[in-house]
């Protein structure tokens, strides 16, 4: 079940942040894409050293277990803490802060995946039961991840982000509600995960060095790590802008309704992973790890071959096909991966009589990690190659924002208590006391696992139910005039500075001046709307009704005033499809150079069971 962190978390951090810090907080996709490989770049040396670490760790609750504690509450909480960067700072600040917390959180994860990943490859010594455990983390890890896919439709909700707030703003109490979950759930791995024996000889202390030489100098695992490095590389670079393409082709920048249809489509993508993972574990062994790794790169291609006619306006929905064949695909290709990893280490104990499962593990797992910082700085640069307009939404959503204010006027948020406070306090006080129950009065282990789990849904329970009783009541009374102007005129200003941004891309010519020319046309006829509600409210003529009803009118203006421009959106269809699939070819290439077959591992596994058999003896 940890498998949510590295599955889910992990993801949601990298794909999530530079997309909304670029869309949210219109921070350039270059700078967030340069700040995301800083980490990565960092992770070169705590990746190793946590394999290092963990490999020679000896504690009373031993080698593995104590770091996932502890980097699962990390996780969660610096979760939370990247999402609520100071909004009003200028973006040097912005991207100094979410550097410095996204720096934090990859740490993290690096404390609790590396630990975690190497018990899976440790635990089972059967190379096919090996693929079906890591088939089972990516089952539960993809079973969380159905609803992650929802993040940004909640929190583009009201009862999230405000009426008059962007998705930065419901982010951050989203961020909130997954971190409890995720710490009772951290408590509860520590608990129940058993580690199996280590031989006395083989807990000796080694050096990083040694354990450095000894997994860099295996061409086997070095031609592994190539074959998923290329393709990572080719998947990652074009991830965001599947998000792009959803929000600004498919909706024409309507941000909410593709909220929708990225939800569904993840959870079409999460639905995926859990089913492929029983064919994987059918056809795995019947055609062995090289042919089935071969077999979903194969499918990944046909997924990118598919988007071609699948995006399509006037029938968005038809992208789940393509959803469904990459989701498969890359089921199966990174669910072997560990599993095709552990049989490497299993060779390496054969030959030196120490496994090394944390040091090999961490390597890999880094060039996967670096495969998706790279692509975070390339994504960067394809963005602004493709000529996207990074300032557009974020203008537009400046007068978007006080719009959708204006067009449900009337309607007040009830006092009382922040009820979205209320609830995660109350969680993580139970969750805090459930730990404090088990370190002061030692009950026994299956007590306090039911304790945990009972006081944790305890907690959700009535923390949801007076969610639920925060709602928004309606009010008959007129809008303060004071407000009513102050409105108008934050909506005139926002207008004003688009419109003069507009006009200097106008100006620059080219084939993009006549998109602007149109664009520049839907702001004029908010300008002109506005007007009109101020010269009748000055008149006294102003009628509630009338605010709501031209203020719908000026939302409906001002969304497609968030359109892309055509060739923008051509260029970004064209790499998100081209890219991964020339990648992908070249995997394929070196899959079949793969020389760890099927044969050999057989031998290996029966070589080692002689070998344990007598050291037993």
């Amino acid at each position: 079940m940890g498998g949510v962190i590295p599955i889910a978390l992990f993801n949601i951090a990298g794909q999530l942040m530079p997309l909304l810090g670029n869309t949210g907080l219109g921070l350039s996709a270059f700078w967030l894409g340069v700040i995301m490989i800083i980490p990565r770049l960092w992770d070169a040396f705590s990746d190793p050293m946590m394999g290092h670490i963990s490999d020679n760790a000896q504690t009373p609750w031993g080698r593995r277990r104590p770091f996932i504690l502890i980097g699962s509450i990390a996780v969660a909480i610096s979760f939370v803490a990247m999402w609520w960067g100071p909004a009003d700072a200028d973006n040097t600040l912005k991207l100094s802060y979410i550097l410095l917390w996204m720096l934090i959180f990859f740490t993290a994860t690096t404390i609790f995946e590396i630990p975690h990943g190497a018990l899976g490859m440790e635990m089972v010594k059967d190379p096919h039961m090996r693929t079906k455990l890591f088939s089972a983390k990516s089952f539960f890890g993809n079973m969380f991840a159905l609803g992650t896919p929802w993040l940004i439709w909640l929190a583009t909700r009201e009862i999230f982000c405000g009426v008059g707030g962007n998705e930065i703003d419901g982010m951050r109490w989203v961020s909130m509600l997954i971190a409890v979950l995720l710490i009772p759930m951290g408590i509860w791995w520590f608990l129940a995960l058993k580690e199996p024996p280590v031989r006395k000889e083989k807990s000796e202390r080694v050096s990083l060095k040694k354990d450095m030489v000894t997994t860099l100098s295996n061409r086997k695992f070095l031609l592994l790590v190539m074959i998923f490095f290329i393709l990572a590389m080719g998947f990652n670079f074009v991830a965001l802008l599947n998000y792009y393409i959803s929000m600004f082709y498919l909706y024409g920048g309507d941000k909410v309704s593709a909220g929708t249809l990225l939800g569904i489509n993840g959870t079409v993508w999460a639905i995926t992973g859990l089913i492929a993972v029983f064919p994987l574990n059918v056809i795995g062994p019947k055609l062995g790890k090289r042919k089935t790794l071969a077999l979903s790169i194969l499918l990944m291609c046909a997924a990118q071959l598919s988007k071609i006619a699948c995006y399509n306006p006037q029938f968005p929905y038809l992208v789940l096909i393509p959803t469904v064949l990459l989701s498969a695909g890359m089921l199966m290709f990174f669910t072997l991966g560990p599993s095709m990893l552990g049989d490497i280490c299993d060779e390496v104990e054969l030959k030196t009589g120490r496994r090394s499962d944390g040091s090999f593990y961490a390597v890999f797992w880094w060039f996967i990690k670096m495969g998706t910082a790279c692509a975070s700085l390339v994504t960067g640069v394809l963005i602004s190659v493709s000529t996207f307009d990074e300032q557009q939404p974020s203008l537009m959503d400046a007068v978007i924002g006080p719009l959708r204010e204006l067009s449900v006027a009337g309607v007040v948020e009830q006092a009382g208590i922040n009820f979205n406070v209320m609830t995660i306090a109350a969680v993580m006080v139970l969750s805090g006391l459930c730990l404090a129950v088990y370190v002061v009065k030692r009950f026994r282990r299956q007590t306090v696992k039911l304790l945990i789990c009972v006081l944790a849904g305890v907690g959700l329970i009535a923390g949801g139910g007076a969610l639920g009783h925060h709602q928004l009541v309606k009010s008959t009374k007129e809008p303060a005039s004071v407000d009513l102007n102050e409105k108008l005129t934050v909506i005139s200003e926002a207008v004003v500075t688009a419109d003069g941004y507009f006009m200097e891309r106008e100006a620059q010519g080219g084939r993009t001046a006549s998109h602007y020319v149109v664009l520049r046309g839907l702001l004029s006829e908010i300008s002109e709307k506005t007007e009109a509600l101020f010269e009748a409210h000055e008149s006294g003529t102003l009628a509630l009704e009338r605010v709501r009803e031209d203020s719908v009118r000026m939302v409906d203006l001002a969304l497609s005033a968030m359109q892309q421009n055509p060739t923008a959106l051509f260029r970004l269809r064209a790499i998100e499809i081209s890219l991964p699939l020339v990648l992908s070819i070249l995997s394929l290439f070196l899959t079949f150079w793969y020389p760890l077959t099927e044969k050999r591992m057989v031998e290996i596994k029966e070589e080692l069971d002689q070998l344990r058999e007598h050291l037993n003896d």
